[in-house]
């Protein structure tokens, strides 16, 4: 068990997060729908909590935590096509660009879960977090599929 192994992961995780994070914060403020704008400040909500977990774990560690979105390549681009299918005010595009990036942070979290150099204590933070995580997918997952 690397201590450096699991501060690398919790830092990818954090970025993954902020991204989403930053995201749904953007969908909120550009979203005309008002229950997509109050679920998308949700969604920002949860996901600023589980970067706080992720990051004073990594402090616990006695790393430096994460604390700014990535923007890079993949999780931007996850995140920024949310930002896109407003540009179309169609519900349903949004919900799947929504998932879509669900799908992306769920597989993200899933990964560092079946990592087997993870710190245990660590381990258990990263749990808690993917429950908020997978609550987020589930619901966004539940919406699209209401949406016939």
């Amino acid at each position: 068990m690397s201590t450096d192994s699991t501060i690398s992961t919790l830092n990818s995780l954090i970025k993954t997060t902020l991204d989403s994070m930053k995201g749904f914060k953007d969908a909120a403020q550009d979203a005309e729908n008002s229950q997509f704008s109050t679920m998308f400040s949700e969604f920002a909500g949860e996901r600023s909590e589980v970067a706080t977990a992720l990051q004073s774990e990594v402090r616990r560690l006695g790393g430096n935590p994460e604390d700014d979105s990535s923007f890079l390549a993949a999780a931007h681009r996850t995140f920024m096509d949310l930002k896109q299918a407003f540009t179309g005010k169609d519900d349903k595009a949004i919900i799947q660009e929504v998932e879509r990036g669900e799908d992306y942070i769920k597989a993200k979290f899933q990964a560092a879960l079946n990592d087997t150099d993870l710190d245990p204590s660590s381990r258990a933070v990263v749990e808690r977090a993917y429950q908020s995580v997978k609550a987020g997918h589930d619901r966004a997952s539940a919406l699209k599929h209401s949406m016939g």
